[in-house]
Order: structure tokens, then C-alpha cells, then sequence
């Protein structure tokens, strides 16, 4: 891996910008920015998935290559996502996994190219460090939602398609039903300060936005509305990265906090007296005096939520409720 030179970029433009909306027999790029899906076979499933969306699937350049834990080099990796906002053709781009290496392409990124070419990109986990990378430099709306290879179940398919193919402000609330009280105890909202506020959605994974603390590819947090969700990181590393994000001034900047959820968040060994993630939560957003809930149906689950990095929402931090304030495609 060749060393990064240091970079310097502008900055993105002030006004969010909003791609084109899908249309059925769209064609989308499939790309692999990260990890690599364990059996081959599983792109034919994806490709399976992207055509019941009723949209056309092509696969980027590098598609099915492997180098180590990531899906090929950071060269090729990075050339598949210029190339896919280059083509014309391409109307959106689905990300098929997450994993680890996102951030290692930002460097590599032809901004400007990706900037004169706004199309949605899908996914969530690692391709957070695109979302919020596109948000600083491209300046153009895209969709932490299901990656191509996550279960599209109706939950997720519906507020997708309304969304990204409709233009439609969705209103996200968590299951609802004798049924999801029964089976889905965990899919709560809990508020950890009470209220409304409104301002542009920014976040994703919350280990990813942290390893981009310092860098160029942080949007401005002024005004946000921060969403955050994780997956596998003990008590201890949240409370870590809480504290990061206080330190760099980010928890400061903000006018309300939505907290998904954080899937097998908890220490392998006892944990008497040590705290738990509502606890750090509570120490760490009740005391910036604005609207925090955490509960909310987004991160490593099936039938998550599609949140529109970049566009103006509204929470209530009491009802548990994600509203979305203007459409997210043009």
C-alpha cells in the first residue's frame, strides 16, 4: 500500500444538493468498498434482490476480486466508485457489504467527478465513512439504509422505495402490534431528554464517524441532527468514543441525537458494577440540553430504517419518532 500524501480539499457546497430519484428499469451499480461477501454465490442473490426492485443490476469492474479482508485493492476499489459516478448510465449506487476499508479509499476518491455526478449511495456500517465523506465533499444527499446483501424485508423495502423512487418525507416510528411487544421487547424508544428539533441528519456507525475525528472528510456538524448505531464494541469503547466525539466538539454542535441500536454491545466477562449503554448514554447526551432518544430501528438488524444522510429531519425525542422534512431525490 502506497503511503497517502496529505490532502487537501475544498469544501463542499453550503446547500445540499439531491440526486435524481430511482425509476423502475434504472440502472444501479453494485460495488464492494469494503469486505467481501462470503460465498461468491451471494452476488447472484444480491443481483437477485437489486431486479425485484423492479431496477437493473451491473456490477463495478472489480467486482469479486480479493485482497486480504478487503474486497481488492485500495486502488481498485476506488476506481470502481469513480468509474460508476462517472458513467452516465448509472442512475444509483448499492453498496453490498460493509465491513472494514471505506475509509481507506477517501484518498483515492475523485471528488470532484463524484461531486458534478450526484446519484444516491446505499448502505450502512462501513459505508459510513462514504456517506459522511460525500456529505463533506460532494455535497450531495445519499440513503444509510440496508446494504444490497442485507435482508430487504417489507419494513425496509417500502420506506426505501417511498423514499428514494417517490420523493416521500416518511415518518419512522418502531414496530408497532401485539406482535413486535411480544417478540421485539428490545425495539423500544427511550428518551433521554425530551423534545423536538430539527436540522440535516449526519452519523451512521459510530466506531467509523470517530476513526474520521481530524480528517477532511467530516461534514459540519453545526446545527445536525447526530444519528448513531454500532455493533460488537463492549461498554467501555462506546463510552470511549462518546467521550471523542465530546472532546472534538461535535456533541457541542449539535440540536438533537437519535442512538439506534448498538447490536451485542456488552462485555464478555462480568459486568457488576461496570455501566451499561443507556447508563453512558444518559452521562454522556442528557447533559447537552437538547432532544436524545435511543432505541430507534437502524443499524446491524434486519428491516432497518433508510435515513437520507444530508437532509432536514424533525425528531421527537418523547414519541420516538424520526420525521423526514423534505425529500431526498430531485
Amino acid at each position: 500500500m502506497a503511503a497517502l500524501a496529505p490532502v487537501g480539499l475544498a469544501a463542499a457546497p453550503p446547500v445540499v444538493r439531491k440526486p435524481p430519484r430511482l425509476h423502475e428499469g434504472d440502472v444501479v451499480a453494485l460495488v464492494e468498498p469494503a469486505g467481501f461477501p462470503d460465498d461468491p454465490y451471494d452476488i447472484a442473490l444480491v443481483e437477485e434482490t437489486i431486479r425485484a426492485m423492479g431496477l437493473v443490476p451491473r456490477a463495478a469492474p472489480h467486482m469479486g476480486q480479493r485482497f486480504g479482508y478487503l474486497a481488492g485493492t485500495d486502488a481498485a476499489r476506488a476506481s470502481d466508485i469513480n468509474t460508476v459516478y462517472a458513467d452516465p448510465a448509472v442512475k444509483a449506487v448499492f453498496a453490498v457489504r460493509g465491513g472494514w476499508g471505506c475509509a481507506r479509499l477517501l484518498p483515492y476518491l475523485d471528488f470532484r467527478t463524484i461531486r458534478a455526478n450526484p446519484k444516491l449511495l446505499i448502505g450502512f456500517s462501513d459505508i459510513t465513512a462514504l456517506h459522511l465523506a460525500f456529505a463533506a465533499q460532494a455535497g450531495f444527499a445519499t440513503i444509510h439504509g440496508p446494504n444490497a446483501s442485507s435482508g430487504w424485508g417489507k419494513k425496509s423495502w417500502e420506506p426505501f422505495r417511498a423514499l428514494a423512487f417517490d420523493g416521500a418525507m416518511p415518518l419512522y416510528r418502531n414496530p408497532e402490534g401485539a406482535e413486535d411487544r411480544l417478540v421485539q421487547r428490545a425495539w423500544r424508544t427511550r428518551a433521554i431528554r425530551g423534545g423536538r428539533a430539527t436540522g440535516r441528519l449526519l452519523g451512521g456507525n459510530l466506531s467509523v464517524l470517530t476513526a474520521l475525528c481530524g480528517t477532511a472528510y467530516l461534514p459540519d456538524f453545526d446545527g445536525a441532527i447526530l444519528f448513531l448505531e454500532d455493533v460488537g464494541e463492549s461498554e467501555y469503547r462506546i463510552d470511549r468514543m462518546l467521550t471523542q466525539l465530546a472532546l472534538a466538539g461535535i456533541l457541542a454542535k449539535v440540536r438533537g441525537i437519535v442512538f439506534g441500536q448498538c447490536s451485542n454491545c456488552r462485555s464478555p466477562g462480568p459486568s457488576y458494577g461496570g455501566f451499561t449503554v443507556s447508563e453512558l448514554l444518559q452521562q454522556h447526551l442528557a447533559p447537552l440540553g437538547v432532544p436524545a432518544f435511543q432505541g430507534a430501528f437502524f443499524g446491524h438488524i434486519a428491516d432497518q430504517f433508510s435515513l437520507p444522510v444530508g437532509i432536514a429531519a424533525e425528531i421527537d425525542a418523547d414519541a420516538g419518532t424520526i420525521r423526514i422534512a423534505e425529500p431526498a431525490v430531485a
